[in-house]
């Protein structure tokens, strides 16, 4: 990205019962204020809390079935 180009949007999608996939340059800090720079590159973010892998999915919310069903409100 060069002077006076616009950044590409950030995208944050809520996969149906799994993680959050973002999309777009972002940095992550995790607990322990380690930085992950993600220029661009699709990542997936663990909303289970059972991923080995955290902040990032392992897949571990499907076994057992992870229900991410969002509530109303909020």
């Amino acid at each position: 990205m060069s002077d006076g180009e616009a950044a590409p949007p950030v995208t944050i999608k809520v996969r149906a019962n799994g993680p959050l996939k973002v999309t777009g340059p972002v940095r992550l800090v995790d607990h322990e204020g380690r930085a992950f720079e993600l220029d661009g590159d699709d990542v997936v973010l663990c909303r289970c809390g059972r991923s080995a892998a955290k902040p990032f999915c392992d897949g571990s919310h499907r076994n057992p079935a992870f229900d991410g069903t969002c509530g109303g409100g909020g």
